[in-house]
């Protein structure tokens, strides 16, 4: 396969170096490995999401499926549900039962504060979420995973990722989340009460062997590590957040999430949701809520196939911090082509959009499915040569990481403190739905989410009489509009 094309561009898209070659090896993805099967040949292959489905036990996102959503919700679904990026879940069509009938659940996904400034890949799962979250209007928890980052490096300090972890949560909330039903979280900050209790329930049934089975962690593994998915799982349980559900647990641990994530965090919650299934509170028959999950693929590196982003190599990936010549640059230079060696041969026999990196972003940033679609068939026709399809792709990331700076300027530590204030948050979920959810009381000692035993609280029966009063009035204008009409008309 060649790297580059486009005589007609060399200057602005030289050919890449040679592809570098590796040993044989099997496709490998997990929490902190990622990478495509190495073939004999010592070239990287893309990822098989289909194989990741049934290696994973997860079910592919169907048609039928994506209609169910469309139907419940009355929206269109994300183009990354459209498009096959956001492709595996967990128990999805459990969490659209319970938002038919006005049973809660919420939101959680998190960040690993690694660097000053995230990459277009992470942002991949926040525009996601927030899409969801609109979609549900339902809570959000966004795990700053702090400790992670110190305990899986031999290298950052503490301190470090601290700061890591400000700047990345002002990334975060520049995706447009609202504050209102939204909320942030550092596990250095907010570990104790009901949390760590959930951590210390998780841990307890994780045994050593299994936790070496799911992560491969051997001898030389420090001990925090090895604790950190009862951490990460922790989250995915209602109850480790009384400030927004209640603190009666015996309605919370059987309010579920969605996790929206990248299909390596699955073995995380494959771990939680089996013990979660073996749970029960105070030796009940209330079992604890397994988290549901929505996978996303990754967003190649600039190296192409096979690779991801990574914070700590820039050029692999555009950052959310580059400048439009930076952007420029990268794509040019650096983005893998699936075009032909001469501008000849690609007119001929035309692009290959599977291994293109810059039709692949397109595929992640551009909104229009008609304007894709003709992208797609000019390049494979060799119509649309290398550096054509690079120019899309640089103004489309331009507009995109624009857009996202000049959000990112009115975030100020202020805000940052707001959206990580434990406190109450306030949603409405399904709007033909009654809202049955646990009742929080805020500071002013109103309630923040409405009530949990299924009945309509006297602030919903106000509202839907209030409903009913505009109701009315509407119908008495439309019948006087009416009669009025009839009047002129006679003669």
């Amino acid at each position: 396969m060649a790297t580059n094309v486009n005589a007609e561009a060399l200057k602005e898209s030289p050919i890449p170096d040679a592809i570098e070659k590796h040993a044989a090896s099997k496709q490998t993805v997990d929490p902190y490995n990622v990478q495509g099967e190495v073939g004999e040949d010592g070239v990287v292959k893309a990822i098989d999401y289909n194989k990741l489905i049934e290696e994973f036990g997860t079910k592919k996102i169907d048609q039928a499926l994506l209609d169910r959503l469309e139907r419940v919700t009355g929206k269109k679904p994300h183009r990354f549900l459209r498009r096959g990026i956001v492709f595996s879940h967990r128990d999805l069509e459990l969490i659209l039962d319970r938002y038919e009938k006005g049973e809660p659940f919420y939101l959680y996904t998190g960040r690993g504060p690694s660097s000053d400034s995230v990459h277009v890949g992470h942002t991949i799962p926040f525009e996601f979420t927030k899409w969801l979250q609109d979609t549900f209007d339902v809570p959000l928890v966004i795990m700053m995973t702090d400790d992670e980052k110190y305990l899986f490096s031999d290298k950052r300090t503490i301190e470090e990722v601290e700061g890591y972890c400000s700047n990345n949560a002002k990334d975060i909330i520049a995706v447009g989340f609202d504050p209102n039903k939204t909320f942030i979280f550092s596990d250095f900050q907010y570990m104790g009460g009901a949390f760590y209790k959930n951590v210390v329930r998780l841990s307890k049934h994780i045994t050593l062997n299994q936790a070496r089975a799911i992560f491969g962690f051997n001898d030389s593994t420090n001990i925090g590590r090895i604790h950190f998915g009862s951490i990460q799982g922790a989250s995915s349980w209602a109850s480790s957040f009384p400030h927004i559900f209640g603190e009666d647990e015996s309605k919370t641990v059987a309010i579920p999430c969605l996790i929206p994530c990248a299909i390596d965090q699955d073995p995380y919650f494959r771990m939680t949701r089996d013990v979660s299934a073996r749970l029960k509170y105070k030796n009940s028959n209330i079992s604890y809520a397994k988290p549901a999950l929505i996978h996303s693929r990754f967003l190649d590196a600039l190296q192409g196939p096979g690779t991801k982003m990574s914070a700590s190599v820039d050029e692999s990936a555009i950052f959310m911090r580059d400048t439009p010549n930076q952007i420029k640059n990268k794509i040019n230079k650096y983005a893998f082509s699936g075009g032909k060696v001469t501008v000849e041969e690609h007119r001929e026999k035309g692009g290959d959009t599977n291994v293109d990196v810059a039709f692949q972003y397109l595929r992640f940033f551009l909104e229009d499915d008609e304007e894709l679609e003709k992208i797609r068939v000019a390049y494979e026709s060799g119509d649309m040569l290398t550096g054509d399809l690079k120019a899309i792709c640089i103004k489309e990331l331009q507009t995109y990481v624009a857009a996202f700076q000049e959000r990112r300027a009115k975030v100020d530590d202020e805000a940052v403190k707001l959206f990580m204030t434990t406190r109450p948050l306030k949603w409405n979920g399904n709007p033909r739905a009654p809202i049955v959810v646990p009742q929080v009381q805020n500071a002013d000692g109103e309630a923040a989410a409405e009530g949990g035993d299924g009945k309509l609280t006297k602030n919903q029966l106000k509202k839907l009489e209030k409903q009913k009063q505009i109701e009315a009035k509407k119908a008495q204008k439309a019948k006087e509009k009416e009669e009025k009409d009839k009047a002129a008309a006679q003669p």
